[in-house]
């Protein structure tokens, strides 16, 4: 008979056992969090109050900075009450939580990446026939589509990882419950996870690249043809943030998670997911949308209404 004891908590390494290190990266990770908070949140309600941004470019740029915050919230609240307090045990069910959201709004992130390249391509490619491509239902259809594939794609992941068995140790070699750094602690035979993660990780991934590489391949032929200097400069200017999030964006993600965990180092796992799960939600908002005239614009009509108010 087997005696084994499943676990009912995990405990969380974090990202240093020196004491010295815990208060200085706490106040580095709340600032970090209160920019993500006031930058997203502040994005979100901008464009909400400002029907000049009533378009689909920010349509999909509010709901990007919503599943920033949420996925970012996820994971860093947790993270400055282990450095703050010490407080590193997380219950089983917990963990399975804060995997499942993660997950969830990282997966939507890559989705609304690959709308985002498609809506740049209409917008460039097809000026004419913008307003009759994408319409109303169809950015609606778009975004529902992101969310509930994101939410599909966490629900198997969190349904395959915590299917195992995890009897030998429950110390998780990271700052939050990742699917890699839990999936590496189970007793139970683990190869047919791990070939889920690499390959549903695959596929997500590649796909919503493919709609990313071929809408710029589209959108670099047309601005090459383009005679006016002035169209060429803000075609460039329109597409050069979205290019530079999506690099920063799947360059980590394919680090982390299109490999099998026997091939991971914890420790550089740690370092791009402090990049990915905070400083991209954080950077962001002004990769995106700060150095946009009209949100500015926007952002100085309601900053002088609620001044004369």
């Amino acid at each position: 008979m087997d005696n084994r004891t499943e676990v009912t908590q995990f405990t969380l390494l974090g990202l240093t056992s020196d004491p010295d290190l815990q208060v200085p990266l706490f106040v580095t990770f709340l600032i970090i969090y209160m920019v993500t908070l006031a930058g997203n949140l502040g994005m979100v309600l901008l464009i909400l109050l400002d029907s000049r941004l009533h378009t689909p470019m920010y349509f999909f740029l509010g709901n990007l900075s919503l599943v920033d915050f949420c996925y970012s919230s996820a994971v860093t609240p947790k993270v400055m009450a282990g450095l703050l307090m010490g407080d590193k045990v997380i219950s089983y069910h917990a963990c399975a939580a804060q995997m499942f959201f993660f997950a969830a709004f990282a997966s939507v992130e890559n989705y609304l990446l690959a709308v985002m390249a498609y809506d740049r391509y209409a917008a460039v490619c097809k000026p004419l026939h913008y307003t009759t491509t994408m319409t109303a239902s169809v950015c609606a259809g778009l975004v529902i589509g992101s969310y509930v594939t994101g939410f599909l794609n966490a629900s198997i992941h969190v349904a395959n990882t915590f299917r195992l068995s995890f009897c030998n140790s429950s110390v998780v070699h990271h700052f939050f419950c990742d699917v890699p750094a839990v999936v590496v602690l189970s007793c139970s035979d683990r190869h047919v996870s791990e070939l889920i993660l690499v390959y549903l990780g695959t596929v997500h991934i590649f796909f919503a690249l493919l709609v990313i590489w071929l809408s710029y391949i589209f959108i670099f032929s047309t601005i090459l043809k383009m005679r006016s200097g002035a169209g060429h400069k803000k075609a460039v200017s329109t597409c050069a943030s979205h290019f530079t999030a999506v690099f920063i964006f799947y360059g980590t993600v394919m680090f982390m998670y299109l490999q099998p965990s026997s091939s991971h180092s914890m420790d550089a796992d740690k370092i791009a997911s402090v990049f990915y799960s905070m400083v991209i939600p954080m950077l962001n908002p002004v990769v995106y949308s700060l150095r946009s005239k009209e949100v500015m614009n926007a952002f100085k009509k309601i900053y002088l209404v609620s001044k004369r108010s």
